[in-house]
């Protein structure tokens, strides 16, 4: 289950943001990967900062719901399907959309990707981390492990 969030006007007419502070519900990305599908939809691929900016307002917005939301990252449709056997030199250059789309904007967070075997992609939701040396882990990507539970 998720929060869905629908626009008129938009390439993307809906989003469904899907949080769920009890862990044992949370999945790995080809399970997220997979529940989208079933959804008739795909894991996120962000086209601009214009579209990162709206995602961050839904999720503040979740946020300010009183649902009580926690830490939690958002898995993103952004991958690498290399086994890690890439130069670190190449690798950001080898992450592609799930969806299939061709959109060269990213938004890692300050050194990501670190790749090696993180090859999935989340969206930071930390707010109650002490901020890093890219300042507050909140709504920058960071390439995780794809078998972490988000």
């Amino acid at each position: 289950s998720g929060q869905k969030v629908c626009y008129g006007d938009l390439k993307r007419s809906c989003y469904k943001l899907a949080y769920f502070q009890d862990l044992s519900r949370r999945v790995g990305f080809q399970e997220a990967r997979q529940a989208c599908e079933i959804d008739g939809g795909a894991l996120l691929s962000l086209e601009s900062e214009a579209e990162q900016q709206l995602i961050e307002n839904m999720l503040q917005n979740l946020t300010k719901s009183g649902s009580g939301i926690s830490d939690g990252d958002f898995w993103i449709g952004l991958w690498r399907s290399d086994d890690g056997l890439a130069t670190s030199r190449a690798c950001p250059d080898l992450y592609q959309w799930a969806d299939g789309s061709i959109s060269p904007f990213r938004n890692w967070y300050t050194d990501e990707p670190s790749c090696g075997s993180e090859a999935c992609v989340v969206m930071y939701h930390q707010p109650t981390a002490n901020p890093g040396l890219g300042g507050p882990y909140l709504y920058q990507w960071n390439d995780d492990r794809c078998n972490m539970k988000h």
